[in-house]
């Protein structure tokens, strides 16, 4: 048995208890936020020139996680929107084999997102990629429901019915009301 003084010195020594690292770099977090209001979100203006005013040259900065995402996504939203809507015409136009019948579908997408951004005006909320994502579930939900009312007037006036009468049996049967 030998003493651990004999092999090394055992000294107190302050320092830190976690570090923190970020591709293989000693890294501090610091917290961002988005500017508030119904813009798309954007990043604070001095968020990106805050670490080159107040920390070495030698130091870096990068955005992660879910504010990463935001900036990276920029002005991408309406053409994800509109080829999204294009996507769900063209196949609709395939399964109806008609050009008519997919366009009463998508007529509900404007009405939908003019609702829904009415209401993110109206609450001063800013269009983060949470409301995004919300907007895109909101559309294929009202899709699903005019693409229920669409083939029950399709299969009623296949039936025999007209086409008036149709459509107002079609929503009377879609909405639950008999």
């Amino acid at each position: 048995m030998v003493p651990l003084g004999t092999l090394v010195n055992v000294r107190e020594v302050g320092g830190p208890v976690f570090v923190q690292r970020y591709n293989l770099y000693t890294a501090a977090a610091v917290t961002g936020d988005l500017l508030p209001g119904p813009v798309p979100a954007r990043p604070l203006p001095g968020s990106t020139l805050w670490p080159a005013r107040h920390c070495r040259a030698s130091m870096g900065s990068e955005w992660t996680e879910l504010i990463f995402l935001q900036v990276l996504e920029g002005n991408t939203t309406g053409i994800v929107f509109a080829l999204a809507v294009l996507g769900v015409f063209l196949a609709l136009s395939a399964l109806y084999e008609s050009w008519a019948l997919p366009l009463a579908v998508i007529l509900v997408v404007p009405l939908c997102l003019l609702c829904s951004a009415a209401g993110v005006l109206f609450a001063h909320l800013s269009v983060d990629i949470f409301v995004q994502i919300g907007l895109v579930v909101l559309v294929g939900l009202a899709c699903k429901n005019a693409i229920l009312i669409v083939e029950f007037a399709k299969q009623l006036h296949q039936e025999g019915k007209p086409r008036f009468e149709a459509t107002v049996e079609a929503s009377r049967l879609a909405s639950g009301r008999s």
